[in-house]
C-alpha cells in the first residue's frame, strides 16, 4: 500500500479545518479506528503527518490504511486531552499507546451514618455516606488490611441482612475478631469509638490509639481482668502487624501516586505504587502495548492520560522521567479533581528512594514477564508442530460446559495468548435452549454457534477469531464442534479434543484432530501445557456455574435441593439470615438449625460444595 493515499486524504481534509483544540481519528477501509490524536491546533498538527520528510516506519503503516479523517473540536486543550484518553480506552485504536488490563481499585468503606456501621470493601461509584479509604492494589491487599483491621477494631462485616437476622453470635466474635453488636454484647457508645478509632488509624493517626490499648490493657491486668487484657494484647500485636506490613514510608507521602518506568528489549513495565495516609497500600505492575521504538517519556504520558481516565487523582504523581505536557495533565487534572495537583520527577534523596524502589519493582516485573513470554511461545510452538498445524497460532480459545443434572447449564470460554492467560476475553454462556439442557453435545453446539455468528458479524471478524480451539471433550464432542464451525464457513479455524483417560486420571489423557488420535509421555511439557489450559476452563465454567446457581438461589432459596420445603427454607433464613450464608455453612452449623436433621444437612452442604 502507498503512504501517498493517506496523505491525500489529510491535505484535503486539513482545508476544512479551523485553528481548533480536539482530537482526531484516522480509520481504515472497513471503518476500523488506526489511531486517535489530541492536538492544539488540530490543522497543524496534521501538517506535520504531510510536510515532514521523514516519519517512524510505524506512523507510514498507519498512513497507508488510512482512508478517512474524523475531527472533534474541543472548547480546550484539557477537553481534548480527556476526550483522546476516553476514546483510546474504548476504541483500543492499533497504532496507539494502550494501557492493557486496566480496572477500578478496591476501597475499603466504613459506613457514617449507620447505627452499626460495617466494614467492607467496595469498587466502583462512592455513592454512599460514609468514610473511603483507598484505592488498594489489589483486592488481596483490601482484603488483608480488612482482616488486620477486625483484629484491631472488632468492627462487623457482615452484610445488614445477616446482621438484623441473628439470634446468636458468630464464629468471628468468638475468635475475636467482632465485638458482635449483632447480639448486643457491645454498647452503642462502645461500638461508636472502636469506629472512630479504625478511621483515625486508617487515616494515619495511629500513635494515639496504639497508647491508649496500652494503658486499657496495663489497667486490665491491674484489675486481674486477664481476659480483656489478652483481648487487648492479641489487638496490640495485630496493629504492630499492619504499621510494620504496610512499611510507613521515609518520604512522609500523605496521598500519593508513585509512578516509574522501565523499558528493555521494546517492552515496557509501568509500575504504580499507592501511598495514602503515610501508609504504602500496595503496587500494581502494568505492561502496555505500544511500538517497540517507542521513547519511555511519550508511553509515560499516554499512560497517565488513560490510566486516570476513570480514577481519582492524588495530589502527588510522582515520576521517574520527565514528561511533555505536563503542566497541561496537573492543569486538567487539578480542574476535574477541584483540587491542587502536582506532578513531578523525583528529585530529593527522599523522594529519589521511593521513586527507585517502584523502577527496581518494575524491571523484575517486565523480567518476569519476558521470560513468561518466551515460555508461553515455545509452548505454543511446540503444540503447532505436536498436531502439525499449518498456521502460526497466537490467540487459542478453550470451552467447557457445566451443569448438574441439566440444571444451571452454563458454557465458558477462556482465551491464551504469548502474554499467558488473556482475562479479558473470558465469556459465560448462559444455555438458551431448555431442550439441550445437561446435554453436552448440544451445549457446546450452541455456545461455538453464538460465539463465532457473533464474531462473523463484526466488521473486525479477522482480529476476533482465534488460531486453535481447544475443546475439553471426547470424540463426539469434537465432531459436533467441527460441524459448527464448519456450517459458519470456519474450516480452516483447527479444534483439538482433550478427552480424560478411563480412570480419569492426568496424564492418560486422549487428544483428537482432524481423524487421528494423539497420546503423549506423562512426562511430556506439551501435555502439561494442553492440562493448564483444559484446568483453568474447568474451573472458570464451574465458578460460572456455581455463581449462576446462587443467584438463582436468591431468587427462589433452596427450591433446587429435594426435601428442602417452605418451613425448612424458612429456618435457614432465620437462623444464618442470607443463602450466601447457608452456603457457607460447615455441616456441623446445618446440623443445628431447628427442623435440619442430619441426612437433610448433608444433602445441603453437599449441594453447595460438590465439584
Amino acid at each position: 500500500m502507498s503512504i501517498q493515499k493517506g496523505k491525500e486524504i489529510i491535505k484535503k481534509k486539513i482545508l476544512n479545518l479551523t485553528n481548533n483544540p480536539g482530537v482526531y481519528k484516522m480509520l481504515s477501509e472497513k471503518n476500523e479506528i488506526l489511531y486517535v490524536g489530541k492536538a492544539k491546533n488540530i490543522p497543524n498538527r496534521l501538517k506535520s503527518y504531510v510536510s515532514e520528510s521523514y516519519l517512524p516506519i510505524r506512523t507510514e503503516r498507519m498512513l497507508s490504511l488510512t482512508r478517512k479523517l474524523e475531527t472533534t473540536t474541543t472548547s480546550n486543550e484539557s477537553e481534548a486531552l480527556l476526550l483522546e484518553a476516553n476514546l483510546i480506552k474504548k476504541h483500543k485504536p492499533r497504532f496507539n499507546i494502550l494501557l492493557r488490563d486496566d480496572k477500578s481499585f478496591p476501597y475499603i468503606f466504613i459506613g457514617e451514618k449507620d447505627k452499626w456501621p460495617q466494614l467492607t470493601k467496595l469498587r466502583g461509584k462512592k455513592n454512599r455516606d460514609g468514610y473511603y479509604f483507598g484505592p488498594f492494589a489489589s483486592v488481596g491487599s483490601a482484603n488483608w488490611t480488612i482482616k488486620i483491621l477486625q483484629k484491631i477494631f472488632l468492627l462487623r462485616v457482615c452484610d445488614d441482612t445477616v446482621f438484623k437476622n441473628r439470634d446468636r453470635a458468630c464464629i468471628l466474635y468468638q475468635i475475636r475478631r467482632c465485638s458482635a453488636p449483632c447480639v448486643g454484647k457491645i454498647e452503642e457508645n462502645n461500638y461508636k469509638n472502636l469506629v472512630k478509632d479504625a478511621v483515625d488509624f486508617i487515616s494515619g493517626k495511629s500513635q494515639r490509639i496504639q497508647k491508649n490499648l496500652s494503658e486499657e490493657m496495663e489497667k486490665a491486668s491491674e484489675d486481674l481482668d486477664y481476659e480483656k487484657a489478652a483481648i487487648l494484647r492479641d489487638r496490640i500485636k495485630a496493629l504492630t502487624q499492619i504499621q510494620s506490613s504496610q512499611k510507613i514510608n521515609q518520604t512522609n507521602l500523605k496521598e500519593a501516586d508513585v509512578i516509574s518506568i522501565f523499558k528493555e528489549s521494546g517492552k515496557t513495565c509501568v509500575q504504580v505504587f499507592f501511598f495514602r495516609s503515610k501508609q504504602n497500600w500496595g503496587n500494581q505492575a502494568y505492561f502496555p502495548k505500544h511500538d517497540p521504538d517507542e521513547k519511555k517519556e511519550k508511553i509515560l504520558l499516554s499512560f497517565l492520560g488513560q490510566f486516570y481516565e476513570n480514577k481519582s487523582v492524588p495530589k502527588l504523581v510522582l515520576l521517574n522521567e520527565e514528561i511533555d505536557d505536563k503542566k497541561l495533565l496537573q492543569k486538567t487534572f487539578s480542574d476535574r479533581e477541584k483540587k491542587e495537583i502536582l506532578i513531578k520527577k523525583a528529585k530529593t534523596r527522599e523522594e529519589k528512594i521511593v521513586s527507585n524502589m517502584a523502577v527496581k519493582n518494575a524491571k523484575q516485573a517486565l523480567t518476569q514477564k519476558i521470560l513468561e513470554t518466551e515460555t508461553n511461545s515455545k509452548l505454543i510452538d511446540n503444540l503447532a508442530d505436536k498436531f502439525s498445524l499449518k498456521f502460526n497460532v497466537n490467540l487459542i480459545e478453550v470451552y467447557d460446559n457445566s451443569h448438574v443434572q441439566g440444571t444451571d447449564s452454563v458454557g465458558a470460554l477462556i482465551s491464551f495468548g504469548k502474554d499467558g492467560f488473556i482475562k479479558k476475553r473470558y465469556r459465560k454462556f448462559n444455555i438458551k435452549s431448555d431442550a439441550i439442557k445437561g446435554d453436552d453435545y448440544g451445549m457446546m453446539k450452541e455456545v461455538l454457534g453464538r460465539r463465532f455468528s457473533r464474531a462473523l458479524k463484526d466488521q473486525n471478524a479477522t482480529t476476533n477469531l482465534p488460531d486453535l480451539v481447544l475443546i475439553d471433550g471426547g470424540k463426539g464432542q469434537y465432531s459436533v464442534s467441527r460441524e459448527t464451525l464448519n456450517d459458519l464457513g470456519l474450516h480452516e479455524i483447527p479444534i483439538i479434543a482433550i478427552a480424560k483417560g478411563k480412570n480419569r486420571n492426568a496424564g492418560d489423557e486422549t487428544f483428537f484432530h482432524e481423524g487421528r488420535t494423539f497420546k503423549f509421555k506423562k512426562n511430556d511439557p506439551t501435555l502439561f501445557f494442553l492440562q493448564r489450559l483444559r484446568d483453568e476452563s474447568h474451573r472458570f465454567a464451574i465458578s460460572t456455574h456455581r455463581a449462576k446457581r446462587r443467584k438463582n438461589l436468591s431468587k427462589s432459596l433452596l427450591d433446587q435441593i429435594s426435601g428442602i420445603g417452605r418451613s425448612r427454607k424458612r429456618a435457614l433464613l432465620n437462623h444464618f439470615g442470607s443463602a450466601k450464608s447457608v452456603e457457607a455453612a460447615s455441616f456441623e452449623d446445618l446440623k443445628s438449625v431447628e427442623g435440619i436433621e442430619e441426612k437433610v444437612a448433608k444433602k445441603i452442604h453437599n449441594f453447595f460444595h460438590e465439584d
